[in-house]
């Protein structure tokens, strides 16, 4: 079976020129993330099922990969959350549905110290690339968030967008 992804193959067309253009991962993400705002989809990119989400934990969906970047649909339940970590390449990430809490970090040897603080609604955008990329996503929320991320890693080749779980204490 087929599954339509209403918005997915303009995206990922509009996508292809910013993230295979420049060798600047911040001036990538940023570019990125200018498509992201005038091309976020509605949450339909995702069938009625997978914005279910799963009791267990937060689940990602992989809706595109290829060389320059992948696109992951992530459905998070109320309470649900990631570990601190950062990332192995750009991410831009735009919230389709709900709010996504995020918590930044700086990594100070043996522990993490807190940096900042954001709540990103439906309809916001943001990126970030490494170095300087270490964060906590939560859903704060009493209603499934549903968000939509770029990386700027071939996901289909490499496991994970993730490069280091942190399991620091936080002072």
């Amino acid at each position: 079976m087929t599954v339509v992804r209403p918005g997915l193959a303009e995206l990922v067309a509009k996508v292809r020129q910013p993230a295979g253009g420049s060798a600047d991962p911040r001036a990538t993400a940023f570019a990125v993330a200018d498509v992201l705002r005038e091309n976020l989809p509605s949450p339909r990119i995702l069938t009625e099922e997978e914005r279910l989400g799963d009791p267990d934990g937060y689940v990602g969906h992989t809706l595109h990969a290829e060389a320059a970047f992948s696109i992951v649909a992530v459905v998070w339940r109320p309470g649900q959350r990631t570990p601190i970590h950062d990332h192995i390449a750009w991410c831009v990430f735009g919230v389709l549905q709900g709010v996504e809490y995020e918590t930044l970090y700086r990594h100070d040897g043996d522990h993490m110290t807190e940096i900042g603080r954001t709540a990103n609604r439906a309809g916001e955008v943001s990126g970030f690339a490494p170095p300087g990329d270490i964060h906590r996503v939560h859903n704060t929320g009493d209603g499934t968030a549903i968000s939509l991320h770029i990386y700027g890693a071939d996901l289909g080749a490499t496991p994970s967008s993730v490069r280091r779980i942190y399991d620091l204490p936080v002072r």
